[in-house]
C-alpha cells in the first residue's frame, strides 16, 4: 500500500495564457491549474469531499465511507485517497460487471485501501436500493453530488488572487457540483458559464440549483454546445486540440471535462460572446488520470 498521501495545496496558482487569438481579440485568460493538487487526485475532487470527510471525523465516529462510481471515475479514486489519508474505511460500489483486469483507476483505489463491489446496471441505478442494504455506511452521492461538496467547492476560490478583478468565469460541468459551490463563492456580477461534458445534459441547470439557496438560482448559464459527442467521448480533433494545447500553452488537459471547456472557451473569447476587455479565470478541475485509459502514445504529456 502507498504512503500515507498528502496534498500540495502550494502548488496551485494561476497560469496566464499568452496566444494571437487573445490578444486579437483583447481577452486576458488564466488558468486556477487544480491540477497541481497532487498528480493522481488533482482539482476539483477533494475539495468536494472535504465537508464530507470532516463530518466523518466530528460526528459519525468515522464510520466506513460508501460511494458509487465507474471504472475510470475520478470520483473513486478521490474518495479512495481521502479516506486513505485520514485513516477512514471506505468501500466503492462500481457500475457493471468485475472485469479480468481491473482499470488503472480501481487498481488505484483498491491500493489506496477501498474495498471493490462490483454491481449490476441494474442495480446500480437503483442506488437508493443499496444504500438502504448497508444503513451503518456514511454514503457520499456519486460525483460528491450534494450540499457539503457544493459548499466544499466553494472553497476552491479562496486559491485565486484578487478574485474580483474577473469578469467571467468557466468550468466544466459533470454533476453541476462544481459549479455550484462556484456560484455560492462568486463576487456578484461575475458572469459564470458551465460547459456541459454529457450530451443531452439537459437537467444539468435545475441540478445546479438545487443545491442553491433560492436567491442564486440562474446566477450562471450553462452551455450544451461542446460535448464533442458525449461524456468521455474523445475524437481525434480534441485529442489534436489537447495535444495544441500542451504544446503552445504547457498546459495539460483531460478527455472528459477540460479539454472540451477550454475548447469552448476559446470559442466563445472568439465569437465575441465573451466581449473585448473581459478577464476570464478558467477553473482547471484536473481529472488528468482519467486520460490514461487512452492508447500510450496519443498524447505528449
Amino acid at each position: 500500500m502507498p504512503d500515507k498521501p498528502t496534498l500540495a495545496f502550494d502548488n496551485i496558482c494561476t497560469q496566464t495564457i499568452k496566444a494571437s487569438w487573445l490578444n486579437n481579440n483583447g481577452v486576458q485568460l488564466d488558468v486556477l491549474r487544480l491540477d497541481r493538487l497532487h498528480p493522481v487526485v488533482s482539482g476539483n475532487k477533494w475539495f468536494k469531499l472535504q465537508f464530507h470527510i470532516a463530518r466523518l471525523i466530528n460526528q459519525y465516529s468515522a464510520r466506513t465511507v460508501a460511494t458509487f462510481g465507474g471504472a475510470y471515475s475520478n470520483h473513486i479514486i478521490a474518495t479512495a485517497f481521502a479516506c486513505r489519508m485520514h485513516g477512514l474505511p471506505c468501500v466503492g460500489f462500481i457500475r457493471g460487471e468485475q472485469p479480468q483486469q481491473l482499470s488503472h483507476t480501481l487498481t488505484q483505489a483498491r491500493d489506496y485501501g477501498m474495498q471493490l463491489y462490483f454491481v449490476s446496471r441494474n442495480e446500480y441505478r437503483n442506488k437508493t436500493l443499496l444504500e438502504q442494504a448497508f444503513p451503518d455506511y456514511y454514503w457520499i452521492p456519486e460525483g460528491g453530488y450534494s450540499i457539503a461538496g457544493a459548499e466544499g467547492a466553494a472553497t476552491i476560490l479562496q486559491h485565486v488572487p484578487s478574485p474580483e478583478t474577473y469578469t467571467h468565469l468557466i468550468a466544466a460541468v459533470g454533476t453541476g457540483t462544481m459549479l455550484a459551490g462556484l456560484v455560492m463563492a462568486a463576487i456578484p456580477g461575475l458572469q459564470i458559464t458551465g460547459i456541459s461534458a454529457l450530451k443531452g445534459n439537459t437537467g444539468a441547470a435545475h441540478s445546479v440549483n438545487a443545491l442553491l439557496p433560492a436567491h442564486l438560482h440562474d446566477c450562471f448559464s450553462i452551455d450544451h454546445r461542446f460535448h464533442f459527442g458525449g461524456y468521455a467521448k474523445h475524437p481525434p480533433e480534441l485529442l489534436d486540440y489537447m495535444t495544441r494545447c500542451w504544446n503552445d500553452y504547457a498546459l495539460p488537459l483531460d478527455m472528459v471535462y477540460t479539454a472540451k471547456a477550454f475548447f469552448a472557451t476559446e470559442q466563445l473569447i472568439n465569437e465575441h460572446t465573451i466581449a473585448p476587455g473581459s478577464r476570464v479565470l478558467f477553473i482547471h478541475s484536473g481529472g488528468l488520470q482519467g486520460n490514461l485509459s487512452l492508447a500510450p502514445g496519443l498524447l505528449p504529456f
